[in-house]
């Protein structure tokens, strides 16, 4: 009998080894090409000396390419189910990451030690909007953002004022950031391939954060 063949694509690998399931409810869509990470990467501008945030870790692909090129990590996952493959990712960067098994919601980000200078994400889609608005709030520290988002969540961040997109969530991000979106991303980099387009959105910080605006609101994932 001939056993099939593992997968060498780390994403793909550990679902597999796991025994992983993607969970709908939890928005969770897992990047399986890494050939985007490169794209992130370099959007993200990483340095030896940064500390970066990620939230959304899922099984590691991501905090396995930035853990290599900073100089610290968080990876916050609110899924218990995947910290073995986390774990699988991390380890070899053991002293240069730290899992955080919570909610992105609720963290205590402002107690995060060392303090994160960046955030790269993939962000789950029914909190991507309501959390860079957050980190913007919360992280006085972080200058850059980099997420890959749903395409309306993008565009309604880097909407211009009397666009049909501009809202709430717009004025917010724009009054502290620069903001702008700066590729599209195939819906096939995904598994489970997600039923809505994504974006590659970037903020850059150029002032302290807003006081928070009544009525924002998050767009629903498809």
């Amino acid at each position: 009998m001939v056993s099939a063949v593992e997968p060498t694509q780390p994403t793909l690998r550990r679902l597999r080894q796991f025994g992983i399931r993607p969970k709908r409810a939890l928005g969770q869509n897992f990047l399986v090409d890494s050939n985007i990470l490169g794209v992130i990467g370099r959007a993200a501008e990483l340095g030896r000396d940064d500390v970066v945030l990620e939230i959304g870790g899922g099984v590691g692909i991501l905090s396995e390419y930035l853990a290599a090129r900073a100089a610290h990590v968080h990876v916050v996952e609110i899924d218990r189910a995947l910290e073995p493959a986390l774990r699988d990712a991390l380890d070899p960067h053991d002293d240069r990451t730290t899992l955080h098994l919570a909610d992105a919601t609720t963290i205590d980000l402002a107690g995060l030690r060392p303090a994160p200078g960046k955030v790269v994400a993939n962000l789950p889609y029914g909190i991507a909007a309501s959390t860079v608005l957050r980190t913007i709030e919360e992280l006085p520290g972080v200058t850059r953002w980099v997420a890959m988002v749903q395409r309306e969540v993008g565009r309604r961040l880097a909407a211009r004022p009397a666009s049909a997109a501009y809202g709430v969530p717009s004025v917010l991000a724009q009054l502290a950031c620069d903001v702008r979106v700066v590729r599209s991303i195939p819906r096939t980099v995904f598994f489970p391939v997600p039923k809505v387009e994504s974006v590659l959105v970037v903020l850059e910080r150029r002032a302290a954060a807003a006081t928070r605006l009544p009525g924002a609101i998050e767009v629903a994932p498809a």
